[in-house]
């Protein structure tokens, strides 16, 4: 990961669940079967150079397993 969050992560909203993401059999592949979902919110980040910003973030999250894959978006 390029980036660091500070803080914590609000206006969460959920994007898609399980079969309406594209990516699910690798998900289950890779970190184990669970109802995951691809959510989205806007937090504090701090780049590699120092630099702090809101930034929108995207992720992947199931029961169990936690978050994977965070993406600065914005």
């Amino acid at each position: 990961m390029d980036f660091e969050i500070i803080g914590e992560i609000s206006d969460v909203e959920i994007i898609a669940v399980s079969g309406g993401i594209t990516d699910t059999g690798r998900l289950r592949r890779v970190y184990g079967r669970g109802r995951w979902r691809k959510l989205k919110g806007v937090a504090r980040v701090q780049s590699r150079n120092d630099k702090i910003r809101q930034a929108e973030i995207h992720w992947y999250e199931a029961h169990g397993i936690g978050k994977r894959e965070i993406k600065r978006k914005r």
